[in-house]
């Protein structure tokens, strides 16, 4: 008898009152089981805490969200980052190496915006911490005073690689998508696969080379409203039949 895959979602710390707590986006959880077809786990980030073999065995997939914070820099070697920007420590400290065993261990794995720069980090990339100060490069943040479903409208086209996953699953060459960071990949890391950039040349897509499993980033965010988007869905679908596969195989 089957049964539904059991997604694992990061979660972010955040302080409430005078407690901190893990937390996980409604959007992603939402489209783990409407788009995914899984049941979404929220990870929380306790770091060294979590035993990452065993949270892996009990796992068919992993969805990195994306997030408020940015990676801390001096995991991939930039420079400090300016005074109020949000970082997460303890994500960092549980999603970079969970990132990695996820692959090597062949659970499929999907990053979005803030786990999309995580992969790239992760397997030894670099970031612009402001995209939209670098020469060449547009403005990739979204309207911050204006309502969501402005926020999250489509803003630029992305241009589909030949021969990757987004390619694979029948996407076009051309799709739209929202744009909603600030940071970005500056220096894409060795043995992971350009799937989709935007009309600057920003790298907005990879893929893991080799993976066993799906093992893909995306820089903007198809969780939302994932079903009302055929592009969005169909990277959602192709996500939760890898990790359908792996459940069967469990």
């Amino acid at each position: 008898m089957s049964r539904l895959p059991f997604i694992g979602v990061t979660a972010c710390t955040k302080q409430i009152g005078l407690h901190p707590y893990h937390i996980a986006g409604d959007k992603y959880l939402r489209a783990v089981a409407l788009g995914a077809g899984g049941v979404p786990l929220i990870i929380p980030a306790l770091g060294e805490l979590i035993e990452t073999t065993s949270l892996l065995a009990s796992l068919d997939g992993l969805l990195f969200t994306g997030s408020p914070s940015n990676v801390e820099p001096h995991h991939y070697s930039g420079p400090a980052s300016e005074p109020g920007i949000l970082h997460d420590p303890q994500r960092d400290g549980t999603t970079l190496s969970l990132m990695r065993a996820a692959v090597a261990a062949g659970v499929p794995v999907l990053g979005i915006c803030r786990g999309f720069q995580e992969m790239n980090v992760a397997f030894g990339g670099t970031l612009h911490q402001k995209v939209h100060e670098v020469e060449g490069l547009m403005d990739h943040r979204e309207p911050a005073d204006e309502p969501l479903e402005v926020q999250y409208a489509p803003r630029h086209p992305v241009h589909v690689q030949p021969g990757g996953i987004l390619a694979g699953i029948g996407l076009p060459a051309e799709i739209l998508v929202n744009s909603i960071h600030g940071q970005g990949v500056e220096r894409l890391a060795p043995g992971l696969h350009v799937e989709a950039l935007a009309p600057d040349g920003l790298v907005e897509s990879c893929s893991v080379v080799g993976a066993a499993s799906f093992a893909l980033g995306v820089q903007w965010h198809p969780e939302w409203q994932v079903r009302s988007n055929p592009d969005y869905l169909a990277i959602f679908q192709a996500f939760g039949e890898a990790c359908r596969k792996r459940a069967g195989q469990r």
